[in-house]
């Protein structure tokens, strides 16, 4: 059994999914990487190299083996001044350092974690980081200097791209050094619980955690816990000793809470809807914000990528890059809606083509129809930075959004089939069935800026092309096809 520090963090997260992973990697690894997961994955590793272009005396060791572990035992042999992914092993565990830097004034090292994020994250970096000194020190290192090299949110790229200053170095020696004690020993606790040769009983560590923080192995983990459960109640995993009073009560479905137990408005009108198997909705409240709004409606959805490199002039780190944009036109409510959309394929900086795009069929009235405002309106204030003379139009543009989803955020409609999600993926279904995602190739944010990003970056063939400019499109127009699916059918109940 070898540990490394990916399995320790896991670990820390949840003891037994990480026991699955090391015994069980069959069901593991069952399912694969969505293309979100990937985005992410490959994004760090273009931050590395990046990285690396600051220390030029660096070598590089490729591979985690044997082999890989004797080419490092030699360069630390030869005082080698930088070492990227120089692998350690001992006892169980494994680590490689993404730099490794020789102090010829204190004849030891720094150590440098390159994160791809534009922040610390304590929880994690800072873990990660004690992980490997423990065990450069269990080798017999000297390390004398702990530093994170992350993104810097503050960076705006005018020109080339300024690597230097693309980065901040946080020195990070004091709070690492005051870790080293207590994983030392979680890393040998660690060490002890994987090597388990049957799975540990009860439950895993995510069952006190809100369903977005549960392992990839919870079902499995878990059999007791029904698919749709406690965990799912809206935000719930912010009421840590609420969900543990549940859990350790062995309230496990919605319809089994008991009446004692006091929940949000919001919580409790989704257990009620659940239990009694009942719609709650407020017509007259409906009604009264749809009858608000001025035609014509403009129903929108933007699509995105979230470059952590800046790829253009005034952009920061993950920036989105507004690449996308479809568009429902309803004049009033008795008629069909035309559809204008948007996609840039090109390779420069698609802004300014989404901006003349915009102007040119989004009027100057009506009110402008969107899921989840938040994100619409923060591009448009990004774009009217970069783009001055969009200023005015977009700012009219937010002062006229109206977000449908408040709708269901206000409670003013609620099913049980919700699950207590406002998601247009959940609400859709129930209220236009016929209406679907499932057989689309393109069904969330992530895969589409993923598509984009092969689109405009990989060497395709004019077939590859098509494909994805097809599948972007087809995925868009629905997404914002169904906001306008979703207010006609609210329009009739208030009729």
């Amino acid at each position: 059994m070898v540990i490394s520090k990916t399995d320790y963090l896991l670990y820390r997260e949840c003891r037994k999914s990480t026991w699955v992973k090391k015994n069980k990697p069959d069901i593991y690894y069952k399912n694969e990487l969505t293309e979100f997961e990937k985005l992410i994955i490959q994004t760090g590793n273009e931050v590395e190299l990046i990285a690396r272009d600051l220390f030029p005396s660096g070598v590089l060791i490729s591979g985690r083996g044997e082999a890989s572990q004797t080419l490092t035992t030699e360069y630390i042999k030869k005082k080698q001044p930088v070492i990227f992914q120089a692998v350690f092993e001992k006892n169980g565990f494994l680590c490689a350092t993404d730099i490794l830097e020789f102090d010829t004034k204190t004849n030891s090292y720094n150590l440098y974690e390159v994160k791809s994020s534009n922040e610390i994250d304590k929880k994690v970096h800072f873990y990660d980081l004690a992980f490997q000194l423990v065990l450069l020190r269990r080798c017999g290192l000297s390390v004398k200097k702990i530093c994170l090299i992350h993104l810097d949110k503050e960076y705006i790229r005018y020109g080339a791209l300024n690597k230097q200053s693309l980065f901040k170095f946080e020195d990070v020696t004091e709070e690492i050094e005051s870790l080293c004690e207590e994983v030392s020993e979680q890393m040998d606790i660690a060490l002890a619980y994987l090597s388990q040769s049957s799975l540990p009983a009860g439950f895993c560590d995510c069952v006190y955690k809100g369903r977005s923080n549960h392992c990839s192995c919870f079902s499995f983990l878990n059999p007791s816990i029904p698919e749709y459960s406690v965990h799912d109640l809206a935000r719930i995993g912010l009421s840590k000793t609420k969900l543990e009073e549940l859990i350790d009560g062995n309230y496990y479905k919605p319809e089994d809470v008991p009446a004692h137990i006091s929940f949000s408005q919001i919580q409790q009108n989704q257990i009620d809807s659940y239990k009694q198997d009942k719609l709650i909705i407020d017509k007259e409240s409906i009604r009264k914000e749809l009858l608000g709004l001025e035609f014509p409606l403009y129903f929108i959805d933007y699509e995105t990528f979230p470059s952590a490199i800046p790829r253009f002039d005034k952009f920061s780190p993950y920036n989105q890059i507004p690449f996308q944009y479809s568009l429902y036109v309803l004049d009033n409510p008795n008629t069909e809606p035309r559809h204008v959309e948007f996609l840039y394929s090109g390779s420069d900086d698609p802004s300014p083509h989404f901006f003349s795009s915009q102007k040119e069929n989004i009027g100057s009235t009506g009110n402008i129809i969107v899921w989840h405002k938040g994100f619409e309106c923060a591009k448009n204030n990004e774009l009217a930075v970069r783009i001055p003379e969009s200023g005015s139009f977009f700012n009219s543009f937010n002062e006229r959004v109206f977000d449908l989803e408040e709708i269901f955020k206000k409670q003013f409609y609620v099913h049980k089939d919700f699950r207590g999600s406002t998601s247009i993926k959940k609400v859709l279904p129930v209220l236009v069935p016929s209406l679907s995602y499932k057989n689309l190739d393109i069904r969330d944010g992530g895969s589409a800026a993923e598509m984009w990003n092969n689109l405009t970056t990989e060497n395709l063939n004019l077939e590859e092309k098509e494909k994805i400019i097809k599948n972007l499109k087809t995925y868009c127009s629905l997404d914002t096809y169904a906001m306008y699916a979703l207010w006609k059918e609210l329009y009739s109940l208030t009729s």
